[in-house]
């Protein structure tokens, strides 16, 4: 069997790759006293545009809830992503974060380092459905058909933050030889060098999980009546989802600290983790087409 070395060297002589530090990439804008980062961007620009879909959406004929339940579901909703993202982040990817400081002339909690990237979209979904609950409770909504609402929305921001994952050359895909491979920088015994070239598993699936799920789950609800059956567009996000982080990780290069997890289970940890969605996503679209719709007017909070 060939080492890893001689197969690497083996992959790039037989296809040139495209080089990632040659297309003038930054880490953010740099404000002078400030670099404002477009993973920090990603995560904003999906939300807002999120937002104001859903004020959008509400203003169609059957929505369940109001303009001042929207505004409460930006609100705690991003607390949701943020918090549910990178919790989620430590405790199935990370747990050394949840114990883990680091001194740069003062003591600082590193879980507390978002800017440093590390996000879960598993926790983010647990964060924004607590978020969700606590507003339909409060606002006395019915929970699925919001979920069903937000649920179109969260493909924006997929999308953008895999895009910032590409920007930010972290993330990439397993070594290939196909005309559009891309060489990474990468750290290799303590030196920053060109890598082998690699799937760019970021616009993978910034395709797959953001574009494709965004095309899909806006023409059920504008074209279909899709959203008069409580649970359908959960369940076609959900299986979605997890058909696209399913493919896309046999692509993708498996974090270091996790590549055990691959050599002796076969999947990755983020293809475990999504394996459930599959049969989630199934029991929704089947529940909500076997139920019949909703009346046109049925659930509208026009009046909440």
């Amino acid at each position: 069997m060939l080492s890893l070395s001689v197969a690497t060297a083996a992959v790039s002589a037989a296809q040139p790759a495209i080089q990632w530090a040659d297309l003038g990439l930054t880490e953010g804008i740099d404000l002078g006293f400030f670099t404002l980062r477009w993973y920090s961007l990603a995560y904003l620009g999906g939300i807002i545009l999120g937002y104001w879909h859903l004020t959008k959406m509400i203003k169609a004929p059957g929505a369940p809830l109001a303009a001042r339940h929207a505004e409460d579901l930006f609100f705690y909703c991003t607390l949701g992503i943020i918090l549910g993202g990178r919790l989620g982040y430590a405790m199935f990817y990370k747990p050394s974060l949840f114990v883990g400081f680091e001194g740069d002339g003062f003591v600082s909690w590193e879980l507390l380092r978002l800017w440093d990237g590390g996000m879960s979209f598993h926790g983010g979904v647990l964060g924004v459905l607590l978020a969700i609950a606590w507003v339909c409770r409060q606002g006395e909504l019915n929970f699925l058909r919001v979920a069903d609402y937000i649920s179109v929305n969260v493909p924006f921001g997929m999308m953008f933050g895999r895009l910032a994952n590409f920007v930010n050359g972290e993330l990439w895909g397993r070594t290939t030889d196909v005309p559009w491979a891309m060489a990474f920088p990468e750290f290799i015994n303590g030196s920053l060098i060109t890598g082998p070239p690699r799937h760019p598993s970021q616009l993978y699936q910034a395709g797959l999980e953001g574009f494709a799920l965004i095309v899909i789950l806006l023409l059920l609800f504008w074209k279909t009546r899709a959203r008069y059956r409580p649970g359908l567009l959960v369940g076609v996000f959900t299986f979605g989802m997890g058909v696209a982080r399913i493919v896309n990780e046999f692509f993708r290069q498996p974090d270091a600290h996790l590549q055990w997890v691959v050599e002796k289970y076969f999947l990755s940890m983020g293809q475990w983790l999504s394996l459930p969605m599959l049969a989630v996503g199934l029991f929704f679209i089947i529940r909500a087409l076997r139920k019949p719709p909703l009346s046109s007017g049925g659930g509208s909070a026009a009046a909440a």
